[in-house]
């Protein structure tokens, strides 16, 4: 498939086929890595927009939804990825929002300790820009507009995107560009 392509089959809404689990970067008492969860939904738009939202859970069956993360951007596809035929790198940027709704009073109660310059008093249910501005526990800087270095890559109607870097790095970099395919998105019913 062409680029041209890929963008015209990707139109429209996708979904997690079921909750996802992560790599994290914090640790568990005995050193190993502590996984999350989560759950997308994602629209691509003609004109290379993007919308996605996550919902980060504390079990793997998503029963326990901790906080829900809203970004929209726009997509720059960057070429041939080499994980698979018609496979594209892509850069995602939070260039039009990016904003962190609590679900849970604890996730409320962390922020307050973690992120509270700069920001209201964060509450359930209560969501919050975080664009462009400094945000420690997801290692924003202030002014950084966070993107990420990814890959799209469609076979037989789902839309897979990288596998998470095993040690929990991040796609900041296009040296931390995925090279392995994550649980694909299906087509939102």
């Amino acid at each position: 498939m062409t680029v041209e392509q890929i963008k015209q089959s990707i139109l429209g809404e996708w979904v997690s086929i079921a909750p996802e689990i992560r790599p994290g970067i914090a640790k568990n008492a005995d050193g190993s890595m502590k996984p999350f969860y989560l759950a997308r939904a994602f629209k691509y738009s003609a004109g290379d927009k993007f919308e996605l939202d996550v919902i980060n859970s504390a079990d793997a069956y998503g029963k326990v939804p901790l906080v829900k993360i809203v970004i929209k951007g726009s997509i720059v596809w960057q070429g041939n990825h080499p994980i698979a035929e018609s496979a594209q790198k892509v850069k995602f940027s939070a260039d039009e929002a990016y904003e962190v709704t609590p679900l849970i009073q604890g996730f409320a109660d962390a922020m307050n300790q973690l992120a509270a310059k700069g920001f209201d008093k964060w509450e359930l249910n209560s969501p919050q820009s975080i664009m462009s501005k400094a945000f420690a526990p997801f290692g924003l800087s202030e002014g950084q507009v966070f993107a990420e270095y990814d890959l799209i890559y469609l076979f037989n109607d789902m839309l897979f995107w990288g596998a998470r870097n095993v040690d929990g790095r991040g796609f900041d970099t296009e040296e931390n560009r995925p090279s392995n395919l994550q649980i694909p998105l299906v087509r939102k019913k």
